[in-house]
């Protein structure tokens, strides 16, 4: 019998924007940036399936604020998966992460939408459930190099893993299933220097997510796929350095790409542009994630050197340079 509730519940979720890919690490590493949306869920007494929606900055124009909604269509159904009963709700969206850019917002709302209902199901006592969180959110999304940052802070390396991947046979040749080894996604943590910062351009314009994918080939030659495999294997100790001008080398050396950034270029030339320009004076420059958005990752500041250098772009109105620190938190949830 469902209990019927009375009052009102309250879940403030805090999330920060993400980088993924850094160059080298497609579809598998992501970096959180201490720049955060904050959404809080009110709801109300069982029965009451109304939605009421507020959303102010990024996205106010344009996000619809019906069941539509991605954060509450996931939070919505993640509650049902969970048992939660149907409570009326007012979300209110404070949103500081640029919507189609390449930082991570659709993967973002999914992760506040899951973290919220996840709480609601916990004891109010409990840590937040960052497996689940982790795990339920990659799911939807489809790939975690976004959500993993996002929950865990950081430096993420990230992988889904099948039974059928090994197809690994005992000596009999029959197939070896190992319960112990859990199927889904995982993904690793690793820290990053406080002495490394993001500066990241942000255009006027919008990238679809979907689009920037069908852009890529079937397959690869097998020597671009070596090159990126040996970059993204020093991803880890290029961001956990100690600083420097070795350390700098190193991060535009893990940064290479041959994978995925060349054949996304026709669909955003000035970001592929301004990306060629600051790697050809020495700097770490990336597409992040999906794109639009440029980010440079670097020990130390160089604000006036990149406005300089990108001084073009930034006159013309259509881009904004952010100097972000990397966030180490992930995702903060609280209930009132």
């Amino acid at each position: 019998m469902t209990t019927v509730v009375n009052h009102s519940e309250t879940v403030h979720v805090s999330v920060p924007a993400t980088s993924a890919n850094l160059g080298s690490g497609f579809d598998s590493v992501g970096l959180a940036l201490d720049r955060r949306d904050h959404v809080t869920f009110t709801l109300g007494d069982v029965g009451d399936s109304s939605v009421e929606v507020e959303i102010h900055g990024e996205g106010e124009d344009t996000l619809p604020r019906d069941e539509s909604n991605l954060i509450v269509h996931t939070f919505l159904e993640t509650c049902e998966a969970l048992g939660l009963p149907r409570r009326a709700l007012r979300m209110v969206a404070e949103n500081r992460i640029p919507q189609a850019r390449g930082m991570g917002s659709s993967a973002e709302a999914i992760e506040t939408a899951t973290a919220a209902a996840r709480a609601l199901a916990q004891d109010p006592a409990s840590s937040l459930d960052r497996e689940y969180v982790f795990a339920h959110a990659a799911e939807i999304e489809g790939h975690p190099d976004n959500v993993a940052p996002a929950v865990y802070g950081g430096l993420t390396v990230s992988w889904h893993y099948r039974h059928n991947d090994e197809n690994l046979q005992d000596v009999n040749g029959g197939a070896i299933q190992d319960a112990s080894i859990v199927e889904g996604f995982h993904t690793v943590n690793y820290l990053v220097s406080p002495e490394i910062a993001a500066y990241v351009f942000v255009p006027d314009f919008s990238l679809s997510t979907n689009k920037a994918r069908r852009s890529l080939p079937d397959t690869v030659p097998y020597a671009d796929a070596v090159f990126n495999v040996s970059r993204a294997g020093l991803l880890p100790a290029a961001l956990e350095s100690a600083g420097g001008e070795s350390s700098n080398e190193l991060l535009f050396y893990a940064t290479q790409d041959r994978l995925h950034q060349s054949y996304r270029s026709q669909l955003m030339p000035q970001s592929a542009a301004l990306m060629h320009s600051l790697r050809a004076h020495g700097y770490a420059a990336m597409i992040s994630g999906a794109g639009p958005c440029v980010i440079v990752l670097h020990y130390g500041e160089i604000s006036q050197e990149l406005r300089q250098l990108a001084g073009e772009q930034l006159e013309s109105g259509h881009w904004n340079l952010l100097n972000l620190p990397i966030d180490s938190q992930g995702v903060r949830v609280t209930r009132d």
